[in-house]
């Protein structure tokens, strides 16, 4: 089953966590190597205009940053900023509102290792 995000037309800021969201959740500790999750990088390529800004969000170290980086490279997944070394607890979007009534905050926790998402954009919003 997808989770339905409806967004406005305008540009997007897009955080993603990369483990057990983009890729299998440990799997870079548990078979030696990353796997991206089936559907991602299709979301990518349909979803996210040159336009929209990427952060990806990770609790991983210093020690496999090079790696990681250079996977989401090799693999196509493109990025402005990777913050590391996050807490392992919750992530906390905090915006406003537009006075047209625009939420310009959406959250979507996803089960773990799956990636299902449809974007809807309303030109109404």
């Amino acid at each position: 089953m997808s989770d339905k995000l409806i967004l406005s037309p305008l540009g997007h800021t897009w955080i993603l966590d990369i483990d057990g969201t983009l890729v299998k959740h440990n799997g870079y500790k548990i078979d030696g190597f990353d796997t991206l999750l089936p559907g991602v990088k299709l979301f990518f390529e349909r979803n996210i205009n040159e336009d929209d800004f990427v952060i990806l969000t990770t609790s991983r170290n210093d020690d496999v940053k090079n790696y990681t980086i250079n996977f989401l490279n090799e693999n196509g997944i493109r990025y402005n900023v990777i913050i590391f070394n996050l807490p392992y607890g919750e992530r906390i979007l905090v915006n406003d509102k537009k006075t047209s009534g625009l939420n310009v905050s959406k959250s979507i926790n996803l089960e773990r290792n799956s990636f299902s998402i449809d974007v809807v954009i309303d030109n109404n919003l």
